[in-house]
């Protein structure tokens, strides 16, 4: 198997206040640096799924996937999709860019768990993360056809409907999504208590 990665970052951060959520600092480096730090080393490529300007990620030196449609993180995922299957991945990892937590062991746990239908979420503590999955490239047509159903665009059903297994973690804290500028302070203290 050949697994991409890519770092899902197209949300509009409303409880961050509106601010670039990947680029919000996080003990002295920015969310989507933490989050390539561990990903990267797991994955044969990797690309930032985010709308509005590259040149804002230019410094970080990957290819950028804007959405085609916007509807959420099954957009960012298609785009992932299209992208690897063109460069030859087999499948594409997808994570959030604000888990700076993520697992250095996520992406042969997802695959371990996908060995039956190719497909992945990770699971924690009986919590469902289902940004965080593994999607074989040849789904691109059926999340094309889901997203143009006008169905609701959520990540968990269109999994569901096509088998997912789940990778269970025993780590919640590596789920752990930055979402407010409490998070963010919570998340700088255990990262200096790391250190």
């Amino acid at each position: 198997m050949k697994i991409f990665g890519v770092i899902l970052a197209g949300g509009q951060a409303r409880r961050m206040g509106g601010v670039d959520k990947a680029l919000v600092p996080l003990a002295g480096e920015s969310l989507l640096c933490h989050v390539i730090a561990r990903l990267d080393p797991q994955v044969a490529a990797l690309a930032l799924s985010a709308n509005g300007d590259p040149a804002r990620f230019a410094q970080f030196g990957l290819p950028i996937l804007p959405d085609t449609a916007s509807q959420g993180p099954l957009s960012g995922i298609l785009s992932a999709l299209t992208w690897g299957a063109a460069q030859g991945a087999t499948a594409v990892v997808s994570v959030p860019v604000d888990g700076p937590f993520l697992p250095p062991d996520l992406v042969p746990r997802l695959c371990l768990a996908a060995e039956a239908t190719g497909l992945a979420l990770a699971a924690s503590l009986g919590t469902l993360h289902p940004t965080f999955g593994l999607w074989p490239v040849t789904l691109a047509p059926a999340l094309t056809a889901f997203l143009a159903s006008g169905a609701k665009a959520r990540v968990r059903d269109f999994a569901a409907s096509h088998g997912a297994a789940l990778a269970d973690f025993p780590d919640d804290l590596a789920f752990a999504n930055a979402n407010t500028p409490d998070d963010i302070a919570r998340f700088a203290a255990i990262l200096g208590r790391a250190t």
